[in-house]
């Protein structure tokens, strides 16, 4: 999950390749030949700056822009920077017409850059920092949140089988597995310590479990930050960061879109504390509305339970980042800053399951 504390300033763009990061960029070039049409050298590679936790580079010759993740360098836990997976659903979902970039080829073998990889198109357009689109003109900035809306409505509403992804992830239970494994992560990290708030949503939130389930391609971190937009109008050319997608609850994944209307801008792109009515963006209550007419629904009643989980779930991410700290482990600022703004997204929490009772 990329969690930026700040705007652009610290994650857009590429620069020269960062120490521990070079690729063997002669065999790259080979294997570009032969998987990618049209592509013609010279090449030149840069790393974009952004916290992704898969290393992305920009690939430049003098026709075309590429873009190609990898896992990072050294020994890796199993199962983790799965590459192949972020691979597999970009390419089942643009075959199906949905927003995100070409994917060229996925390669396994790492004797040519020293890990997996795969190679997409660069898709050139607009990406917003800062979830009040401050720099779209006020009456314009509605259009852009409906896009937005639109778009995970049109992703939750893909048929997982009908484009190839039945078995990317379990169906069912999605609230009892993620609930159960976030408490498992946060109770394993004794470095951290407890916290009674905490404590009392892993209480409350396997008995709060709306009733029903439903099972969807799910994003996993849609936020504003994570898709590129036309230069010029209010529509989404790519859903970038598909790391955490998976099989899963689509309210889930609304909601944590959706949480940006709580969320402090200072942790992640957010509007809390801010009236969107006077930035000329919907009020919460009615981008849930316009959700709710894109999918069919008759309101969300169980919202409350969703944003609580969602928060639960942040909450549970800077627990450990705070247990990492704690062990020095993660010495840099932003660490830092991410352990200081836990209690934060627990008190979030909290005040979502107050509004369920």
């Amino acid at each position: 999950m990329t969690l930026p504390l700040t705007g652009a300033g610290a994650n857009a763009g590429a620069e020269p390749v960062r120490d521990g990061f070079a690729l063997n960029d002669a065999a790259l070039a080979r294997w570009m030949a032969d998987h990618v049409p049209g592509f013609a050298g010279p090449l030149q590679v840069l790393q974009f700056k952004g916290g992704q936790s898969n290393p992305t580079y920009k690939l430049v010759t003098p026709g075309a822009a590429y873009v190609l993740r990898r896992k990072p360098p050294g020994q890796l836990a199993k199962g983790a920077h799965a590459v192949d997976r972020e691979y597999r659903v970009l390419k089942a979902l643009g075959q199906a017409g949905f927003p995100v970039a070409r994917v060229h080829g996925l390669c396994t073998d790492d004797a040519v850059i020293g890990s997996w990889f795969f190679v997409m198109d660069m898709v050139e357009g607009r990406i917003f920092w800062d979830a009040t689109f401050a720099e779209v003109p006020q009456h314009r900035r509605g259009a852009y949140f409906a896009e937005m809306n639109r778009v995970l409505a049109r992703l939750h509403g893909l048929d997982p089988a009908a484009v190839g992804l039945a078995d990317y992830g379990r169906a069912g239970n999605y609230f009892e597995r993620q609930i159960s494994r976030w408490t498992s992560s946060y109770l394993a990290d004794a470095d951290a310590g407890r916290d009674a708030g905490m404590d009392r949503l892993i209480d409350w939130l396997p008995t709060a479990i709306p009733p029903g389930d439903e099972t969807a391609i799910v994003h996993g971190d849609f936020r504003c930050d994570n898709m590129i937009f036309h230069p010029t109008e209010p529509r989404i050319l790519a859903v970038l960061d598909w790391e955490l997608s998976t099989l899963g609850h689509p309210l889930a994944d609304f909601a944590y879109h959706a949480m940006m209307y709580r969320m402090p801008p200072d942790i992640v792109a957010g509007l809390g504390g801010m009236d969107p009515a006077t930035l000329g963006l919907p009020t919460e209550a009615d981008y849930l509305a316009q959700y709710c007419a894109n999918t069919g629904r008759d309101g969300l009643p169980h919202y409350d339970f969703y944003i609580a989980f969602n928060f639960f779930r942040m909450a549970a991410i800077f627990h450990g980042i705070k247990g990492r700290v704690a062990r020095g482990q993660a010495a840099s600022a932003h660490a830092a800053k991410r352990a200081e703004a836990y209690p934060r997204l627990v008190d979030l929490a909290l005040h979502a399951m107050a509004a369920c009772r």
